[in-house]
């Protein structure tokens, strides 16, 4: 048998309208149905994910040590995903390697915040003004659900779905750029901010005061109101507003 594949024979069940076989004559065997285990790298990304959301709702301590084994025995899982995980958050900033440790979740102070807002800012305002001008009011409709989804989780206070919610409607909101490599680098960005700072948490009336302005953003799109886009998307982007 292939490695990496399981077989289940399934038995095929007779027609009571089909003719018999004649005599001496065997049906064709039914072939086996292969289907594939789950690959390594599907492990892999479930962990990273798993891994992301502990990070995002404080689960994981900035400052601590995490050994790949103890996290492995965590999620039920082998140690090598977990330290491929771990290798790619790292390389996001979100944590750092420390030799036969584990690895350290990364602490972000104010200055790292502000100055990951200001880059932001360079990127995406110039983006949303230059967008603008160019798009239809119906095509910021189509971003309408993902706001309400910020918003209702907002409001229940999970801090988790706003930052799936919050990385969704950003990253939609510059795809309509077309540029691939704007996206990827905006994406980036938006995750470090969202990694903990061992600081104050946001509460929920903070969460639905940042979602919230998704929901203006839309408005003054689609009432062609440049001036006061632009003001929301500044605002929006902000340190202040994400201390994290």
């Amino acid at each position: 048998m292939p490695h990496g594949e399981s077989v289940v024979h399934e038995l095929a069940t007779p027609d009571p309208g089909a003719p018999a076989e004649a005599a001496g004559t065997t049906a064709p065997a039914r072939q086996p149905v292969r289907r594939p285990q789950p690959q390594r790298h599907s492990v892999r990304g479930q962990v990273l994910a798993a891994l992301r959301h502990a990070l995002v709702g404080g689960e994981l301590t900035p400052g601590q040590v995490y050994s790949a084994p103890a996290l492995a025995e965590r999620y039920g899982v082998s140690a090598t995903p977990v330290r491929e995980a771990m290798q790619q958050l790292a390389g996001e900033g979100a944590v750092e390697v420390v030799p036969n440790r584990g690895f350290r979740v990364a602490e972000r102070s104010s200055r790292d915040l502000a100055e990951l807002a200001e880059v932001r800012a360079m990127l995406e305002v110039p983006a949303v003004v230059r967008l603008a001008g160019a798009l239809p009011a119906e095509r910021w409709e189509e971003l309408r659900p993902l706001a309400a989804a910020g918003v209702a989780a907002a409001a229940r206070g999970d801090r988790v779905g706003y930052a799936e919610a919050d990385h969704a409607f950003h990253h939609a909101l510059l795809a309509f750029t077309g540029n691939r490599q704007l996206v990827q680098v905006t994406d980036d960005l938006l995750r470090r901010t969202q990694w903990p700072s061992g600081g104050s948490r946001l509460r929920t009336a903070e969460l639905l005061a940042d979602a919230s302005e998704h929901t203006a953003l839309l408005d003054a799109l689609i009432a062609g109101e440049l001036a006061v886009a632009e003001r929301i998307a500044r605002e929006h982007l902000s340190a202040a507003r994400h201390p994290h």
